[in-house]
Formats: C-alpha cells, structure tokens, sequence
C-alpha cells in the first residue's frame, strides 16, 4: 500500500516538474516601449520557447529608468533580462549584477562599435538592440534657394563650415545655416575625429587636450556672424525643432528626427548626410547611442534567460524592427536590407544612421563612472562661447577646472 502510494505521489511530483513554467521577467522603459516589445514577445519569443514550458513577462519601469532599475537591482528584485544604456553600463558593471555575456551570446555578427560600447576589461555586458548615430539632417529647399550644393558625405568641415556660410550670405538675416545645441551630444563627434580620447587610462578627462580645443573651437566657430544658432535664439528647445521651423539649412541629429519632421513638417523636403571628416586626420568621429539587452546576475534562469536575449536579438526580430520603422538594427548583415534602399527621406536617413556606425572614429555615448554629471562642464562652456559671454579659453580653462574637482571627488 505504502509503496503503491509513494509510487502515485511520485507520478504526480514528475507531472507537476514537467508541466512547471519558467517565467522570465524583462524590465525595460515605459511609453512606447511596454507595446513594442510585447508584440515582439507574442510574434517572436512565445512561439519560439513554447516547447521549452519558458514563458515572458515585460515590466516596464516608469519615470527615471536607471534610478529604478538600480533600486531593483540592489533589493534583487530586478528582472532576469533588462535593458542597460550604453551611457551609464560603467555604473552596473560597478555593482557586479550584469552578466558577462562572453560563451553566452554570440556577438559576432553585430556592429563592432556597438560590441564595443557594452565591453569593459574584455567581457561584453550587454548586446546592443538598436542604436542611433548622428547626421547631417538639411532642408534641400533652403540650399536650392541659396543655390549651394547640398552637404554630403566627402565634406570636411571646411568644406561644410563653406557651404553654410554661403547659406548665410545667400539668403540673410532671416536663415540660418545651422542650429548648434550647446551640448556634448552633438558636439563630441568632432573631437573625436580630431583624435580625442573622452578618458586617458586612468579615467580622467583632459578638455585642454589640442586636439579637444581644435574640436571645440571649430563648433563654436561656426555661430560667427550668426552662420549657426542655437535653438533658444529661434524658441526651441533642440535643432530639430529649428530645422522643422523651416529657418535653418541643416541640424546635427539622429533617426529620431524621423518622425518628428514627419508629424511636424510633413512638407519639408530633407536630406542626410554623414558628419563631415576633419582636414587634418581625414577622419569622421561620431557616437553611438545605444541600450543594449543584459541578463541579471542573479538570475535562477542564465539558460532561460539567454534563449530570451538571443532571440529578442535575433535576424529575424531585428528584420521586423527595421521594415516597421521602430528602430536602426545592430547586426551587420542587415546593411544590404531592402528597407535602406527606399526612396524616402527617413529610409535615406536610416541609411545614413546605419553607415555611420561604422565609418570613422566611433564611440559610444557614455560618462564613465561620474555618470551626467560628466557632460555638464563641457556643455556649460559650449553655452558660454555661443552665447557670447565667454571666450573659448576662459571657458574651456573654467570647465576642465570643474571637470577635476567631479573626477577628484
């Protein structure tokens, strides 16, 4: 009897582990985020891990995302696979809660940069999901009109520094040949192509760096005699908004200008262009923003979890993001994508977004282990010198001096 009843339980203990589920819980950002990635989740990883009993949940996390996820992270409550910004992956990797990836996730076939950008000592913490670089984003009517040829991708910032000049004169006071955000984020990838390194090996910053003040000065340089504006002076908050205005020639921005001139300026005729090379180095510099995929540490599911992550990766995913232009894929192969080779402004700049991770000097967007704060002394003086109240020199001497006293803390 005893042995007939631990024979039944034992039948209904193996029923019960073969039927078990295991749940797999992403966390990633709100807004749009929670019906993209579900629809990715229902046409993609279900029917993928059905057979494995391996089912996935999204929790988004509302408001500041990284605040939240590492409130999560530290009380280890976290999701088993979430999103990390290339911009603050230096403060995760600190906590020892991100995964190294390495024999976990095959990331040969994405883009080096991107690679890159989630790589610290060696070992790759993340795999990027999609990215943006920056562009040349110019309204073609402006320059018929000024009749100067459009920018394009054999321009050095000379040549392109020219063009916008002859913009200026062409048409006067009331145009404009670009729209300068006094901030890092668009200003960065010029310094990089004149050979900057953001960190030298022992984490510091150097903005006295020549190669720096080449970069800056040239930024800056390009507001004199109101050639470029920054978007306060035209009532906007970013140079989209001034290229949508119809009154600037060209804007520094990403693909996500895409859908903001087409929902704000569905009549604008534009084009892109990748950043122009510097004189001397004959090279482009330019970022890479990027969030990347990343599995919990902590997990109780690393092989759930991958199966997860290389598929919410995977040619097939990546393919549909890109045909329904949701965002610019990481893998290589999908260069040659029938989607870059419409003719349409926002596939032209998706193009563009696209090759531009690949050709120059590249580097990720990111702040080390300061974290924002990081940027702020840089973009203060960008503010200063275009706005007129400082000299470059006075400015970047003020901002390396408070860029010691951050990284000294």
């Amino acid at each position: 009897m005893k042995k007939a009843l631990f024979a039944s339980l034992a039948v209904l203990v193996a029923a019960g582990a073969a039927s078990a589920q295991t749940t797999i819980k992403i966390n990633g950002y709100g807004g749009q985020d929670p019906a993209i990635v579900g629809d990715l989740i229902n046409r993609f990883v279900k029917p993928a891990l059905a057979k494995d009993k391996i089912t996935v949940v999204y929790q988004p996390l509302q408001g500041d995302y990284n605040q939240q996820l590492t409130t999560l992270l530290a009380a280890g409550n976290a999701g088993d696979v979430f999103y990390v910004p290339g911009e603050t992956l230096d403060g995760y990797v600190a906590t020892g809660k991100l995964l190294p990836l390495n024999g976990v996730v095959n990331t040969t076939p994405f883009i080096k940069s991107l690679n890159d950008a989630f790589t610290r000592g060696g070992k790759t913490y993340a795999v990027a999901k999609d990215f943006n670089t920056l562009t040349l984003v110019y309204n073609k009517d402006i320059f018929d009109e000024a009749k100067v040829a459009y920018p394009n991708d054999n321009d050095t910032w000379t040549s392109f520094q020219n063009k916008l000049a002859a913009v200026k004169k062409a048409l006067g006071n009331d145009y404009y040949g670009a729209c300068l955000a006094p901030e890092y984020a668009r200003m960065g990838e010029f310094a990089f192509a004149a050979g900057w390194q953001p960190f030298d090996s022992k984490g510091k910053t150097n903005l006295l760096d020549p190669a720096f003040v080449s970069a800056f000065n040239y930024f800056t340089g390009l507001s004199k005699n109101k050639v470029a504006v920054q978007p306060s002076e035209l009532s906007q908050d970013w140079s989209g908004g001034c290229l949508g205005s119809g009154k600037v020639a060209v804007a520094i921005e990403g693909n996500w200008i895409v859908g903001f001139l087409k929902d704000n300026a569905p009549n604008l005729k534009y084009g892109s262009a990748l950043i122009p090379k510097n004189d001397k180095t004959g090279k482009r510099g330019n970022f890479v923003f990027t969030v990347g995929w990343a599995i919990n540490s902590g997990t109780k599911n690393k092989a759930a979890a991958a199966k997860v992550l290389n598929i919410l990766t995977s040619p097939n995913v990546q393919q549909y993001v890109l045909e329904q232009g949701l965002a610019i894929p990481s893998r290589t192969s999908l260069q040659s994508n029938a989607f870059f080779k419409k003719a349409t402004p926002g596939a032209e700049n998706s193009k563009v977004v696209f090759q531009g991770a690949s050709s120059g000097t590249v580097r990720p967007y990111y702040f080390g282990t300061q974290g924002p704060d990081w940027a702020k002394p840089i973009n203060t003086a960008l503010a200063a010198v275009l706005s007129g109240q400082k000299s470059s020199a006075d400015a970047l001497k003020q901002a390396q001096q408070e860029m010691n006293i951050l990284q000294n803390r």
